[in-house]
């Protein structure tokens, strides 16, 4: 079986669920060029936990983890399948890495936003993994390198987040220019990946102001380590999109091994 890739996906405004923009435009052509995996799971900046858990649930709800949107947005149901067939195979991958199974939750729109572009027929089996906030960086990590097996079983693992996530000073116009400090951050997180240079990365707050107003809180900035972390020698970097919304967020999406 080829070796699934590695994504990380900036995911911003759950309005960019139902808009046809440049951003949403990218995932659709993402989700076609890449070969169909035998299941996804998403690293969700959206699930924060004590103790790391993925979803086992057999038919995963529709979470609208969002408020004060239009009523269209949720009418939407991704109704794809949980992982279930496929979990025997990999349970030991998991178990290795500490990871606990929650057989109740469904997926929140860090995965299924995405993923309507990515997968409209919800025909792939997903699950979501959550984010201990016991972990440093460091330690989130070396977790994620745990996992990279499972991209040997087919199993295309995303990050779903945002590099440069500062909600206070967001502005409520989509297309507003970019700060400069988002803009910069976002820039030298860029050179540090073409550059292979994954430290920095994870000792991002050493990285000068511009990481602090980036990174206020880590919760959108984890995943993207995850996917850096499970970077492998042999495994090309490529951005599939590039760009800012709402003036604070990078919607920065990028890709290892396709």
């Amino acid at each position: 079986m080829k070796k699934a890739p590695v994504l990380f996906l900036g995911h911003g405004s759950p309005m960019n669920i139902v808009l046809e923009n440049e951003y949403t435009a990218s995932l659709a052509q993402l989700g076609q060029s890449l070969s169909r995996p035998k299941a996804i799971l998403v690293v969700s900046a959206h699930w924060l936990t004590k103790g790391t858990y993925i979803t086992t649930n057999k038919q995963p709800e529709t979470i609208y983890d969002f408020y004060g949107f239009p009523q269209e947005l949720y009418d939407i149901r991704y109704a794809c399948p949980g992982i279930t067939e496929q979990l025997d195979e990999v349970a030991s991958i998991f178990e290795n890495a500490s990871i606990q199974y929650d057989e109740q939750r469904g997926l929140d729109h860090a995965a299924w936003s995405v993923l309507k572009h990515m997968y409209p027929k919800a025909d792939i089996p997903v699950m979501a993994m959550s984010l201990d906030q016991q972990k440093t960086p460091q330690e989130h990590y070396e977790l994620a390198k745990k996992l990279a097996p499972l991209r040997e079983h087919g199993i295309l693992i995303i990050g779903s987040g945002n590099i440069v996530h500062n909600l206070r000073l967001i502005d409520w116009e989509m297309d507003a220019k970019a700060f400069d400090w988002a803009v910069s951050f976002d820039n030298i997180v860029r050179e540090h990946l073409i550059a292979g240079n994954h430290q920095p990365l994870i000792e991002y707050k050493k990285l000068g102001n511009e990481a602090i107003l980036s990174v206020p809180t880590n919760d959108h900035y984890l995943p993207f380590l995850y996917a850096a972390a499970l970077q492998e020698r042999d495994d090309k970097l490529a951005f599939s999109y590039e760009g800012f919304q709402n003036a604070s967020m990078s919607m920065r999406c990028l890709s290892f091994g396709m």
